[in-house]
């Protein structure tokens, strides 16, 4: 069962529900599912299949449909398709769609400006949103700046620690940096650690008070086997993240929202999708 004294939701990040059967007869317990382009490419059931962009959006809503219920009240983040040419219109009708697919979707738009532009639309038609890909601290504060006015619980940010990790930067102070920015607001965008490696990411995210995290099954059947500790240590010999002072009450269309590692994600998912069609 999940332990009584941890607020943060703890999320599973993968596209096989037989894994979500998994973690909750391991755990006891699941807060809701993080699923991607890449994550459906690895559903055991895609191996050595080529698909119709139909037959895909098909199969993709039948792994959500099963995710969802089996956590019928947890959320099940959805990821739109997006390249560097999706227009945020585009991404929009895509969300649209893949929100009436289940009752507790979130819908992933990525951290570039045609994705908070469609993300800015969606939350006031009363969808939830899920921004991925995020790397700093102004992507962040355009979520929140974009998505104003709506309640906790319809906005998540995704931070993803591991890949700025990977270019030897700390991606957990990020992490500290985007919590202690929004605690200066009205606390209507939570913050969803993602792009877990390791028991140690997940332990520091649990102590820095992140809302939620999501993880891949092995970390989180690596946590289970030591008892569900609540506390840890960050990584450290990786170059520091300074924390920014800035206003989230400018209009989100002002800050700068460009990094690299947003758009070789935005590469990365729309290449393992588009691998999957014939």
């Amino acid at each position: 069962m999940k332990p009584e004294n941890i607020n943060t939701k703890i999320f599973l990040d993968s596209g096989d529900p037989q894994e979500t059967r998994e973690a909750i007869n391991l755990l006891g317990f699941l807060d809701g599912q993080t699923t991607n382009p890449s994550l459906i490419s690895k559903n055991p059931e895609t191996a050595g299949r080529k698909f119709t962009k139909v037959e895909l959006l098909s199969f993709y809503h039948n792994v959500v449909r099963e995710i969802s219920g089996l956590i019928p009240q947890g959320s099940v983040s959805i990821e739109v398709y997006a390249d560097k040419d999706t227009a945020a219109e585009e991404m929009l009708e895509q969300g649209r769609m893949m929100f009436s697919w289940i009752p507790n979707a979130h819908i992933k738009f990525p951290l570039t400006r045609g994705g908070l532009q469609a993300a800015a639309r969606a939350v006031r038609e009363g969808m939830r949103v899920n921004m991925t890909l995020c790397f700093t601290q102004e992507q962040a504060a355009a979520v929140y700046a974009a998505t104003k006015g709506v309640r906790k619980g319809d906005v998540f940010v995704s931070p993803f620690v591991g890949r700025l990790d990977d270019r030897g930067e700390n991606g957990m102070d990020l992490i500290a940096n985007i919590i202690k920015m929004y605690k200066r607001g009205d606390g209507h965008v939570q913050v969803l650690t993602a792009s877990v490696r390791h028991l140690d990411h997940f332990l520091y995210a649990i102590q820095l008070g992140s809302d939620i995290i999501t993880s891949p099954a092995k970390v989180l059947k690596e946590w289970a086997e030591k008892g569900m500790p609540l506390s840890g240590e960050g990584k450290s010999g990786l170059h520091e993240i300074p924390y920014k002072e800035i206003n989230l009450e400018q209009d989100w269309k002002s800050f700068d929202i460009f990094h690299e590692l947003t758009d070789k994600g935005m590469e990365k998912f729309s290449t393992d999708w588009n691998n999957l069609l014939e």
